[in-house]
């Protein structure tokens, strides 16, 4: 058996036996969430937990100043980010912020391929955000929530970060990617589902995370698998299914037609979403 197959049927079996090692949501994001599901929690208290965490202080300040929330006065303190965003979009804006943490590792090649993976990520988030911020501005649809689809697109992929994991262990593996492209497609999936349950998330974050690249799979209803399906699209990540998603986003109804995502607004969306995780 080759070494590409063997790990393959580890990655399974480890699966299947429900021991892979599945990472852990960083210890901010953890006490952010603890936190915003506290009944009594007050404003100021949460600036308390954000400000233990300098990096996300800062980068909570930079989001409360961006279009992103469509303010022009400048905020310049954490107790202002947390008010001028609200407790119940913070625990959701607050993993998304910290989620970079877990694409690091000490193995070049690795730490590389996590990059790569990361960056792919923010265009799938720019893009998906940008769409639904359209879809919203034409159709006065706020069923779905920002900063939920913001979260669900960055950790859509998040299935990636076991395989890479196991993958470490064996150097041979790196010299041929295709095999790494065929386990992430097989396996990611159904790992990203148990690490969005792992994780306590809501089984929007579930779906999102194990259906995104199964086609086969369609809602009823527009959903949060339909913009981060749409932000993959305009990744560059379906050039096969590209006409074919985008054609089912006008049926839907979740775009008017496809000329708005070659207009200014669209890219001025994109733009700033993506200055959001810069």
């Amino acid at each position: 058996m080759s070494t590409e197959n063997a790990l393959l049927t580890i990655l399974v079996e480890k699966i299947n036996n429900d021991t892979l090692v599945l990472p852990t949501l960083p210890a901010i994001a953890l006490k952010v969430r603890k936190a915003a599901d506290d009944p009594n929690i007050n404003l100021n208290a949460m600036a308390d937990v954000i400000g233990q965490d300098p990096s996300l202080s800062a980068r909570m300040i930079k989001i409360s100043n961006s279009s992103y929330m469509g303010r022009s006065v400048k905020v310049t303190s954490t107790s202002q980010a947390v008010t001028r965003i609200g407790l119940r979009q913070i625990k959701n804006i607050a993993t998304a912020l910290a989620m970079e943490q877990l694409f690091v590792s000490k193995n070049d090649i690795v730490k590389n391929y996590l990059d790569n993976v990361w960056q792919q990520n923010l265009k799938v988030v720019a893009a998906a955000m940008s769409v639904m911020q359209l879809h919203v501005k034409e159709t006065k649809n706020r069923t779905l929530n920002l900063d939920t689809m913001t979260l669900a697109a960055l950790v859509h992929n998040i299935g990636v970060l076991p395989i890479l994991t196991e993958a470490e262990r064996h150097p041979e593996v790196f010299a041929n990617p295709t095999f790494l492209n065929v386990a992430i497609d097989k396996l990611a999936g159904r790992i990203g589902a148990s690490i969005m349950r792992e994780w306590g998330f809501e089984q929007e974050f579930v779906n999102v995370a194990e259906n995104w690249r199964d086609m086969s799979v369609q809602t009823d209803m527009i959903s949060y698998l339909d913009f981060t399906r749409l932000g993959a699209v305009m990744a560059g990540l379906y050039d096969s299914q590209k006409d074919a998603l985008l054609n089912l986003a006008v049926q839907k109804g979740i775009l008017e037609d496809l000329t708005v995502l070659q207009s200014e607004d669209y890219q001025e969306l994109y733009d700033s979403a993506i200055a959001v995780f810069a």
